[in-house]
């Protein structure tokens, strides 16, 4: 058994989120990060993406996901997202960060979660 942590860290992404009225006017834009825990049966596999997780698929659907809807809140945001990561029975844990950069001027607002999959 051999276990990775896959990164995707600092995807900018505008999209609808929060429930102010100004977020409720317009896209602002939210940083997220993901790390993915990752267990495969060997350290030794072949050199070609079908043998790890893809984060371009990570990508993808975290980027599909921000634009599908509105979200209220980043804690509802992170939890789609750490859906789509344990979807892939590889991944056994995950740690989804969100960040909201530009609400405040002196301060950003995030979340942060970790979940893992039934029986880590």
């Amino acid at each position: 058994m051999a276990e990775f942590t896959t990164r995707l860290e600092g995807l900018s992404l505008p999209m609808r989120i929060g429930i102010h009225p100004a977020e409720l006017a317009a896209p602002q834009r939210v940083i997220v990060s993901v790390w993915l825990d990752c267990r495969y049966p060997s350290a030794s596999f072949p050199d070609e993406i079908d043998a790890v997780v893809d984060y371009d698929f990570l990508r993808r659907e975290i980027m599909a996901l921000a634009d599908s809807r509105h979200f209220n809140l980043q804690e509802t945001f992170c939890e789609a997202i750490a859906a789509l990561a344990l979807a892939d029975d590889r991944v056994w844990r995950v740690r989804v960060s969100s960040l909201k950069p530009d609400i405040y001027p002196d301060a950003a607002v995030g979340c942060d979660i970790v979940r893992e999959r039934a029986g880590g």
